[in-house]
């Protein structure tokens, strides 16, 4: 399993954007770059606190990344180099996805 991981706990009332995903297999060099551009553009947007990833190597992963409210995170969904990524995605690099928009209520760390 690979995974990087965001340790700092998010305020209250943050938003948690869900993203669970089996990758084809096809095209993974391509995939690759297109992640970490993306997280690198993530990073950048206005309300971003964080992203958690974790992947098995059977090509199924989950990402959640943490906005500062809804507002922001619907701006990451609309921002039009997401939307590009995100149509390369349903056409090749996925055969399915789930996303789930949570608030976090609380949140615990260990160590």
């Amino acid at each position: 399993m690979l995974a990087s991981t965001d340790s700092r706990i998010h305020a209250t009332d943050a938003i948690a954007v869900i993203f669970a995903a089996q990758h084809s297999g096809r095209d993974t060099e391509g995939y690759r770059l297109a992640a970490a551009a993306m997280d690198a553009l993530a990073a950048q947007q206005p309300g971003f606190l964080g992203m958690d990833h974790s992947s098995s190597a059977e090509g199924f992963g989950i990402t959640v990344s943490y906005w500062t409210d809804d507002a922001s995170a619907k701006a990451w969904r609309d921002n039009p180099e997401h939307a590009a990524a995100r149509e390369s995605g349903r056409a090749r690099w996925y055969t399915r996805y789930t996303i789930h928009v949570a608030r976090i209520e609380r949140g615990y760390a260990w160590p």
